[in-house]
């Protein structure tokens, strides 16, 4: 199935929203591996983040965790605040160096009132982002281990500091780790269908690392059904384009 013809759950801020949210929230900068919150605190407003990314992480027991979303410059997290009941459901640690807005709920009040059209922007934002949740929910819940770890290579390739400049994906141990947490499957299950990957040839190891080549997913991509390709099977085509 053409991959132009697939919906993509995947949009931004445009720069003027960003610029007119420069006005209203706090900037901060935070180093790689700092916890921005944690899951239970008090929540209050929403996060934009500038540069950078941040990874939400749900502990589900120790040693393991789950990852429902990383949040990239002109995405949200932290939303909850704007809640009725602002507390964080999971923890916001800074993936790399980040930098963020903070946008408190009194000023996010008087950007709805003094900013109407970005508000709306900014509201857009936070519902695409909530269906892109619904969706990583409907894939941990009827898709396969290997269906949802193509899923997740084809997100990391659309992040640049997983890439090389081929666009090809570099796992080490760190990355490793995070690709099972947003697979959300044990580490010994993800190995199993890497193994059987680099058997296949869609995947080559070079001393610790693996090297994958998102040109080389494509006929695996195109094996999923049309409503398990979306974002990711736009970002493996995309980026095998490039290549």
């Amino acid at each position: 199935m053409p991959f132009e013809n697939q919906l993509a759950i995947s949009t931004r801020l445009s720069s003027a929203t960003m610029d007119a949210l420069l006005t209203y929230a706090a900037r901060a900068s935070w180093p790689a591996g700092f916890v921005i919150y944690q899951r239970g605190s008090a929540a209050d407003g929403v996060f934009i983040v500038l540069a950078g990314r941040v990874v939400l992480r749900s502990r589900v027991r120790a040693g393991r965790a789950y990852i429902p979303w990383i949040a990239t410059p002109s995405e949200t997290f932290g939303a909850e605040g704007l809640s009725s009941a602002p507390r964080y459901s999971t923890e916001a640690r800074a993936d790399e160096e980040t930098t963020t807005l903070f946008l408190s709920t009194a000023r996010y009040r008087s950007f709805l009132r003094e900013q109407p059209q970005h508000a709306t922007s900014l509201i857009a934002q936070l519902f695409t982002e909530r269906s892109a949740l619904l969706e990583k929910l409907r894939e941990l819940t009827t898709m396969s281990v290997e269906q949802r770890l193509i899923v997740a290579l084809g997100r990391m390739a659309t992040f640049e500091s997983f890439t090389r400049e081929d666009g090809c994906i570099v796992l080490n141990a760190a990355r490793y780790r995070l690709l099972c947490e947003l697979v959300g499957a044990t580490r010994e299950s993800v190995s199993l269908v890497l193994g059987r990957f680099t058997g296949e040839g869609l995947i080559e190891r070079k001393g610790t690392s693996l090297v994958v080549h998102p040109a080389q997913l494509m006929s695996r991509v195109e094996e999923l059904p049309f409503d398990d390709l979306l974002s990711a099977g736009v970002a493996v085509a995309q980026t095998a384009v490039a290549l």
